[in-house]
């Protein structure tokens, strides 16, 4: 596995983007410390957005505002 500075990156990212798309993995790193890891997506992983919503319907049903309004709720954070 090939590992590029984060400079080097920034500045060649469509080029490292492609070669990724082929399958390579590539270290960037800072300073000469790893930071983070282009690879290619796990496609067999990734979970369907028709699931990801009906979770989401689930747990809205399941946690209520009782009393409270999205505006009170708006109006407390800006506390």
């Amino acid at each position: 596995m090939e590992s590029i500075g984060a400079y080097e990156a920034k500045t060649h990212l469509p080029r490292l983007l492609a070669r990724v798309a082929k399958g390579e993995r590539i270290v960037i790193t800072k300073h000469g410390v790893p930071i983070a890891v282009l690879q290619p997506l796990d496609r067999e992983h990734r979970t369907d957005l028709a699931e990801i919503i009906a979770e989401l319907k689930t747990l809205r049903h399941k946690h209520r505002l009782i009393d409270l309004s999205v505006k009170e709720l708006i109006d407390e954070g800006r506390r």
